[in-house]
């Protein structure tokens, strides 16, 4: 790898660890670049353009990463639990890839960055600008959503949008647990009961079918 590239390595994963433990908006690029033992304190700007290509480049690498594992599994879909499991299985596997090389019971950054994304309403929006960069999750939502299509539009919306906050909170605090017990999360269950309450989550009775006021369950 070129001194660029692990510089610029070294400032994503500053950044990652940096913004999961303090904050986005609390997190300033010197003390990035000094987490990540670059002397120039205006490295972010250098390597990314500033905060927003940081954060471009950040979800980028987390988005792309899943995508190969979604296309297989998507193919592969022949039910409601296989469009989930498509969705959370490829990115608790990502996490516990990510587990496996920091070592036992050491931690990881990534799904708390997640979280802290979502929330922050720059990080957030670009995430949302990003969607031509995971056509195979569009496709496993579109998929879902087809699925669903004896419910109410609104619940099946709000429900959509309930199954991406479970995975990203409980991913989040899983990583969140394994770190303050200094023990290795445990990735695949994680994922499984994920994606069998998340099922479940979907196909459940709605109590006001007819409600137009209802956006969520």
């Amino acid at each position: 790898m070129a001194r660029s590239d692990r510089s610029r390595t070294a400032l994503l994963d500053a950044a990652e660890r940096l913004f999961a433990e303090a904050g986005i908006a609390q997190t300033s690029d010197r003390k990035i670049a000094e987490a990540a033992g670059n002397s120039n304190h205006s490295a972010v700007g250098y390597y990314f353009g500033g905060r927003e290509g940081l954060l471009r480049a950040l979800l980028t690498r987390h988005i792309t990463g899943l995508e190969p594992r979604r296309q297989e599994m998507s193919a592969a879909s022949t039910s409601l639990l296989d469009d989930v499991r498509g969705l959370v299985v490829p990115a608790t596997d990502a996490l516990g890839a990510l587990a496996a090389q920091a070592g036992e019971g050491k931690p990881t950054w990534r799904a708390r960055f997640v979280r802290a994304a979502v929330h922050d309403p720059q990080a957030a929006e670009i995430l949302r600008g990003l969607g031509d960069e995971a056509p195979a999750a569009a496709r496993i939502v579109h998929a879902i959503v087809a699925r669903l299509d004896h419910l109410p539009a609104n619940i099946v919306r709000g429900r959509a949008a309930l199954m991406t906050h479970i995975i990203t909170s409980a991913c989040a605090e899983h990583e969140e647990q394994a770190a303050r017990d200094s023990t290795t999360p445990r990735w695949q269950a994680t994922g499984d009961f994920l994606a069998d309450a998340i099922t479940g989550m979907l196909q459940a009775p709605v109590t006001h079918p007819t409600d137009p006021g209802r956006t969520d369950a």
